[in-house]
């Protein structure tokens, strides 16, 4: 049995334990990167894919006759034409999950970063402001206490629960809003209410035809003025344009942004721009803890290996699991 590995280096620099996933797949070859011109050289033959973010297309499942099951090595599914397989009766599973610990820290560590300004007083100390200062502190940039401050979630599934369970160690109120435009389930808020009351709104929704752009102009301009928003979901969830004018504008408090609508920016995005007051913009990194790449290798094994068993084990239904 033929298997790759298309994008490996997404995954792992070298350090994770590959012993389980060699002994379930023997021979599987792994690439570092596959660039679009050599996926179908790389699929032809091949029973097993495991990929991370290669987009699988139907014109490359249509080129890959011998194709069984491609074994996602994340939660989202957008790059794989899901209605293309389901055709060709090709299994497609994900994992869920693995990047719990690792994406709640990287959220708090957003929140933490631009309500305290330390990018902000790191460039004060390097400009020499302290040394020159008549006070033994400094005082430029306002910092708030999150203590009884609103936590607002827009996407309440294993990533956004595991966010709210941390909240209460700094004193966050958590409400959870319903989907735009739908009446609010019992515990939920009203997507619109929900931007108005948030001093903080954390994005966790997988990105649809439903959630593209559901941060534009409009919801920036009814959130708090001083409110945060931290996106670890996907960068096409927000209008990048509107949030770099309202940061510009000072009509919220800031961003923490760990995903982008393109990744890499080959292009260029109007949230890498350098006169962005109060942003951070990470490199998809939330999910990235070693122990969380490793989790994520091994629940991928256990997916290939229930499949090759005859099971079902990560199988996704054809409409993403929403909140």
């Amino acid at each position: 049995m033929r298997a790759v590995f298309l994008d490996f280096a997404t995954v792992s620099r070298d350090d994770l334990d590959v012993a389980a996933l060699n002994a379930t797949l023997p021979g599987i070859e792994l690439f570092d990167v596959t660039h679009s011109r050599d996926l179908p050289e790389r699929l032809a033959g091949a029973e097993v894919v495991i990929t991370n973010k290669i987009r699988i297309d139907a014109a490359a499942i249509a080129a890959a006759p011998h194709l069984k099951l491609v074994a996602l090595v994340a939660t989202g599914t957008n790059n794989i034409d899901l209605d293309a397989a389901r055709a060709r009766s090709i299994a497609v599973c994900n994992i869920r999950g693995y990047c719990t610990a690792s994406v709640v820290q990287h959220v708090y560590a957003l929140i933490l970063a631009l309500t305290h300004h330390l990018a902000a007083y790191q460039r004060l100390l390097r400009d020499g402001a302290w040394r020159e200062s008549p006070q033994f502190c400094l005082l430029d940039y306002p910092i708030r206490e999150l203590k009884g401050k609103t936590l607002g979630i827009v996407g309440f599934g294993e990533l956004g629960r595991g966010v709210a369970r941390a909240a209460p160690a700094f004193g966050l109120e958590v409400l959870v809003a319903e989907h735009r435009g739908k009446a609010p389930r019992d515990g939920r808020l009203a997507f619109d209410e929900l931007l108005e009351r948030a001093d903080v709104l954390s994005l966790h929704c997988p990105l649809t035809p439903d959630t593209m752009r559901l941060i534009g102009g409009a919801e920036l301009d009814r959130m708090r003025r001083n409110a945060l928003l931290i996106n670890t979901a996907r960068g096409a969830l927000i209008d990048e344009q509107a949030l770099a004018q309202a940061l510009r504008a000072h009509e919220i408090g800031g961003a923490g942004i760990d995903v982008l609508s393109r990744e890499p920016p080959v292009d260029g995005n109007p949230l890498l721009a350098g006169d962005i007051p109060n942003l951070i913009v990470t490199p998809h990194i939330a999910w990235a803890a070693r122990e969380a790449r490793q989790r994520a290798l091994d629940e991928v094994v256990t997916n290939v290996a229930d499949f090759l068993a005859g099971g079902r084990r990560g199988r996704i239904d054809q409409v993403p699991e929403t909140d």
